[in-house]
């Protein structure tokens, strides 16, 4: 089982110049997964909220490519907010773990990098099951 802790800030390189800056993200180097699938989160009405499930082996990278937004996540027994609104920030969420994305800014945009391909079978959309599957024992 992912504990909270496991949840955490990751500084994406940043090369700057006076032309701009960039940030590279690399799979298995700056992400601790293999990239599988990025969707990105646009759109969303200021201070909304997205997600509001767990899921099972997904592990994600979230990012704010503009704006920004606070991620919240719950590994069954407690919660962590982040605030995401830097691009050069990510925030690590391993599988076992409950998200919601709430509070975006105006124009905000939620970059997502994904360890799988969309499985519906991933997700707990109930939150009293996803809590009841963190108390099973593993296999």
């Amino acid at each position: 089982m992912s504990h909270i802790d496991q949840c955490r800030i990751i500084e994406l390189p940043k090369h700057s110049d006076p032309r701009g800056n960039l940030s590279v993200i690399e799979s298995g180097i700056h992400v601790p997964f293999d990239l599988k699938r990025v969707y990105y989160l646009y759109d969303v009405p200021g201070g909304s909220s997205r997600a509001g499930h767990g899921h099972i082996e997904l592990q994600q990278l979230f990012v704010a490519m503009s704006g920004s937004f606070d991620v919240i996540v719950d590994d069954g027994t407690r919660r962590k907010k982040f605030s995401l609104n830097r691009s050069y920030y990510g925030l690590y969420v391993p599988g076992m773990m409950w998200r919601e994305v709430e509070n975006f800014s105006s124009g905000g945009v939620c970059l997502v990098m994904a360890s799988t391909l969309y499985d519906p079978k991933d997700y707990y959309h109930d939150y009293d099951e996803f809590v009841a599957a963190t108390r099973q024992p593993q296999k």
